[in-house]
This record gives C-alpha cells, sequence and structure tokens, in this order.
C-alpha cells in the first residue's frame, strides 16, 4: 500500500465515522506525521548498470539476488563496493535515474589543438579550433585513454 492510499483510507474512515471534534482533531495529527514520511525517490546509477537491470527484467528469469551475482565484469567491478550493492537494489525495487556521464574537452596543452570528431566520424587533434566533448568511456574505446595520465595534455571537464 502507497502512502497516499493509506491517507484516503483514513479519510474514507473519517466520513464514514462522522466529523466528531475528537477524531478531527486526531486525524489531523496522524495525517501530518504520515505527510512527514519519506516516499522512496529514484537513485542515480550509472548508465551501464540501469541497461543491466533492463535486460535482468526484460529476460524475466533473473531475481534481484541473481542479477546482482551473475553480472557482466563491468558491473561486478561497479557491485564491489557494499554502497552500489544496496544503490542497485533501491534501483531495482523503486526505481532510477541514470546518471548523466562526465564529458572532457582534450586540449594539447603546447599547440592549443582540441581533439575533435572529424566529418568522417574520426577523432583527431584539430588545428581549426573545432572542439567536441566526449565521455571516458567514448576516449577509451577510440583508443584516447592515454589522455587521463599524460601531461601534456589538458582535460577540461564540461558540461
Amino acid at each position: 500500500m502507497k502512502l497516499k492510499e493509506l491517507i484516503e483510507k483514513f479519510e474514507e474512515r473519517k466520513t464514514i465515522i462522522g466529523n466528531y471534534q475528537g477524531y478531527a482533531v486526531w486525524w489531523e495529527d496522524v495525517k501530518e506525521i504520515f505527510e512527514q514520511l519519506d516516499e522512496p525517490q529514484p537513485v542515480k546509477i550509472p548508465q551501464c548498470v540501469a541497461d543491466w537491470i533492463e535486460e535482468c527484467k526484460k529476460k524475466g528469469d533473473l531475481s534481484l539476488g541473481g542479477a546482482i551475482q551473475l553480472p557482466c565484469p563491468e558491473i561486478y567491478e561497479w557491485l564491489m563496493d557494499w554502497e552500489n550493492q544496496e544503490l542497485f537494489a533501491q534501483a531495482w525495487i523503486f526505481g532510477y535515474e541514470v546518471e548523466e556521464e562526465k564529458q572532457y574537452a582534450v586540449k594539447i596543452k603546447a599547440s592549443g589543438q582540441y581533439l575533435a570528431k572529424t566529418k568522417l566520424k574520426e577523432i583527431s587533434f584539430m588545428y581549426n579550433g573545432a572542439c567536441s566533448h566526449f565521455t571516458r568511456k567514448q576516449l577509451e574505446e577510440a583508443g584516447f585513454g592515454w589522455v587521463f595520465d599524460c601531461l601534456g595534455i589538458e582535460i577540461e571537464e564540461v558540461e
């Protein structure tokens, strides 16, 4: 039963019993207390975790326990953190929102060239001032994961 349903049931009882002064005062106190209860809020999880939850629920053959015990390596690593296990369970039960992944602009310090996508969808450093924003995963998949460890590269987090 949801909180709103509970309040409605008490409201119905109030009507059935009648609006006696003592009951009305008591009900207002009880209602105020109920309204202070927190309803579960969706938690924020990474896109890959959201995809895994959807895949498990779509298959219909995995319980929450099974989903936690049989994930892909990326999810397994994320679940190694106890707090993430709790987030996973809350996301499974109460729903979730997908975290927006951080995006980065990548620049060579010495030349000022930015990493950008070309018209042919290739990624390279450009002289013409073009600048694209990438997630860490996009950079790693394109072979540019090294930029995060290179002293000659400036990484700027962008909105």
